[in-house]
């Protein structure tokens, strides 16, 4: 029985870029890449993380997180953390994991459609202020009010008045989340090119992925450039002492994954927490934007 009969989602365009448009070393990467293999020349690891290392030291920051919620919920702290990146940089995954084993009621994840015809018209950072937590609650933005310095930078979904005025407001509406007490965390998962076409490519082909394929997707692919320039416009306009970036190299899942979850466990001091588990993150991966590669 064959799976190929199915049609590929938007005719193959995925297929047909890395066939015909992408770059001729990342196609060499690609395909002389195995399994196991990370398809970077700069990643400071060559194999991904093996699964033996990875599912107990997950299982022990598991613990971690229900001992974190808690502390939250019984100090009425407020905490809302930001997951941003490319297309496929695995900000859907890491999120799926620090909310497996949370109590959904007081940690939510807040993933917003393109805006609609009224709210194009409030202010800009109106529709997330609406999502922000009471006390006790945990809030994951997937996806935030960083589309504007990016996303529709590169698709000119915003004037160019539009984005300079969110630059200019940016560091004073964050200020002002972090001088109300809440605990912010930005979080840029960062994925080089042949990772993800490589993860565009296994989309492609797998029924139960193709969903995760967007015409933003496909279109994306021919404008690594144009990312690149607003990703880094915007850590150099956004990244400050009040409200930092951490930036996660994530061609490997799993090592980002913990290293995104160990990010957030570290930085608080909660009630029981075992610090060998919520251990600062591997620097070669985790760090200021200076580790961020184009």
């Amino acid at each position: 029985m064959s799976h190929h009969k199915q049609p590929l989602p938007f005719d193959g365009a995925v297929t047909k870029f890395f066939e015909k448009h992408a770059p001729k070393d990342i196609r060499k990467q690609i395909e002389a890449a195995q399994k196991h293999e990370i398809v970077s020349d700069t990643f400071p690891y060559q194999e991904r993380m093996p699964k033996d290392a990875y599912r107990p030291l997950m299982e022990n920051l598991q613990t971690e997180l229900v001992k974190f919620q808690s502390w939250v919920r019984n100090t009425g702290n407020r905490v809302v953390i930001l997951f941003e990146g490319r297309d496929a940089s695995g900000k859907g995954g890491t999120i799926k994991r620090f909310r497996e084993n949370l109590n959904p009621r007081r940690a939510r994840i807040v993933a917003l459609t393109k805006p609609s015809d009224r709210e194009r018209t409030q202010f800009y950072f109106q529709r997330y202020m609406e999502h922000m937590p009471a006390a006790g609650e945990i809030v994951l933005f997937d996806r935030s009010w960083y589309n504007r310095g990016v996303v529709e930078k590169v698709f000119g979904f915003c004037t160019d008045d539009e984005r300079e005025r969110f630059f200019q407001q940016v560091p004073g509406f964050e200020r002002a989340l972090v001088e109300d007490g809440i605990n912010l965390f930005k979080l840029w998962l960062n994925v080089g090119q042949a990772e993800q076409i490589r993860r565009f490519l296994a989309r492609e082909k797998d029924p139960l992925k193709q969903w995760k394929l967007s015409q933003i997707d496909i279109e994306g692919l021919e404008r690594w450039d144009a990312y690149s320039s607003a990703i880094q416009e915007t850590f150099a306009r956004s990244h400050g002492n009040t409200a930092p970036w951490t930036i996660i190299r994530s061609d490997d899942k799993r090592r980002a994954r913990i290293a995104a979850i160990q990010k957030v466990l570290s930085s608080v001091s909660y009630t029981r927490q075992n610090v060998e588990v919520a251990a600062l993150p591997d620097p070669h991966i985790c760090g200021g934007p200076d580790l961020w590669h184009a």
